[in-house]
């Protein structure tokens, strides 16, 4: 589709959880519902360009978390957890009975995995976008980070200004080669907010750039994976983080990938890590496939 032509997206508010949580909705509200889950300092407009090239008619829901676009900012560092709790409210507002179909995107996919796991009943499929965990820390890591992380708290944290829509757009084509400079424009207008400066910066509260005070215990993630029951897809990006991350050591890799009871894993060639900006036409021609077998 050309930007005259997205499909229409609208956006609505509802209470989860003591916050005020904004969901994007596509399609009629009788279709199948799919549940779209945006990463780490991005929001729910990354989806659009799926969205457009899904054939079938599907009732897609993609909130933005907590401290991302229209959602409410908490301007202070976050609980990772919390995101886990969100999802289930969500969840039981818009499908209190029947099992859901997940699709997460980098940390989204991690929100999407670990809670399949906790609430297996839950979950019908699952698809994780270019997700396959973080690279091992050790105990001797902790020290270290949790300095950080309270050096970090002295000041506020910020995000980097833009004047303009067209500015942005430009940075995040020179962050992304392979992103159109229609998509580009997309993005910088919808994924963004004006400063009380005047100024456009990404619409993500700038305290996720703040690292957490512990450290990630891989162990507790291959549990998580291990307990997984449902279908699940992994997209790979050909140039994304899990080959970044793993691609000079297959054996972890794969022991990664073991964990998985149910596992269809597929690389996307040409595509960096926001496959979905990529190739969103491979993205949803894979994503059908995957959901029309259940």
């Amino acid at each position: 589709m050309t930007a005259s032509t997205h499909l229409p997206s609208r956006l609505e508010t509802l209470p989860v959880r003591g916050l005020r949580y904004a969901v994007r909705r596509w399609g009629a509200a009788d279709a199948p519902p799919l549940f779209l889950l945006h990463g780490w300092m991005d929001s729910s407009p990354t989806f659009q360009f799926v969205v457009d090239a899904l054939a079938a008619d599907w009732q897609v829901i993609a909130p933005d978390w907590r401290g991302y676009g229209a959602s409410e900012w908490l301007g202070r560092p976050y609980w990772f957890p919390d995101y886990y709790a969100d999802l289930e409210a969500l969840l039981r507002h818009y499908s209190a009975e029947a099992p859901v179909r997940l699709v997460g995107h980098s940390m989204g996919a991690n929100i999407a995995a670990t809670y399949a796991a906790a609430r297996p009943q839950r979950v019908a499929q699952l698809v994780m976008l270019d997700f396959l965990g973080l690279r091992a820390s050790t105990a001797d890591d902790a020290p270290a980070q949790l300095a950080r992380w309270l050096d970090a708290q002295r000041e506020t944290p910020a995000l980097r200004g833009y004047p303009d829509h067209a500015a942005l757009a430009r940075r995040l084509q020179a962050v992304n080669p392979r992103l159109t400079a229609p998509r580009a424009a997309f993005l910088a207008e919808h994924g963004s907010r004006r400063r009380s400066d005047g100024c456009i910066e990404l619409a993500c509260d700038p305290w996720h750039k703040v690292a957490a005070p512990i450290r990630y215990h891989l162990d507790d993630n291959l549990a998580c994976w291990r307990a997984i029951d449902c279908p699940t897809l992994l997209l790979v990006a050909a140039d994304g983080f899990v080959r970044q991350r793993f691609g000079d050591d297959p054996a972890e890799r794969a022991r990664r990938l073991a964990c998985f009871q149910r596992l269809d894993s597929y690389t996307l060639e040409d595509t960096g890590h926001n496959l979905q900006h990529d190739r969103p036409e491979a993205v949803a021609a894979a994503l059908e496939a995957f959901l029309a077998r259940c």
